[in-house]
């Protein structure tokens, strides 16, 4: 399996965990800690990674989708009676997900000079 299909898989993996995270009620919402913004900080840089990654010919798609999800999602919590929306989630979400779309194309744009300086 290669690096993008392996990205790939466990981006779609990550989108459906976000998906159930997001929309599911606030007593069954996995939590790993106290820092919730930290959480979807994490989440979605990772989404905006791993999309990159997979997909790194297709930036300005990934970027569309991974906004698209945060602001989506956000605005799925508005149909919710246990849930709500807030700016300040979305914005957390939105700068998460462009980090990671970032790093995600630093990582393609700059591996093979990178691997060349290291000697592999």
């Amino acid at each position: 399996m290669t690096i993008k299909r392996a990205a790939s898989l466990f981006a779609w993996i990550l989108f459906a965990v976000i998906a159930y995270s997001t929309m599911s009620p606030l007593d069954l919402r996995p939590r790993i800690g106290h820092m919730v913004h930290l959480e979807r900080f994490g989440a979605f840089g990772l989404l905006g990674l791993l999309f990159a990654i997979a997909y790194p010919r297709r930036l300005a798609l990934v970027l569309v989708l991974v906004f698209a999800t945060a602001i989506g999602f956000e605005l799925l919590q508005m149909v919710s009676a246990d849930r709500h929306a807030r700016l300040t989630d979305v914005m957390v979400k939105l700068l998460g997900g462009a980090c990671g779309v970032f790093g995600g194309w630093f990582l393609y744009r700059f591996r093979l000079p990178l691997l060349r300086l290291l000697g592999r």
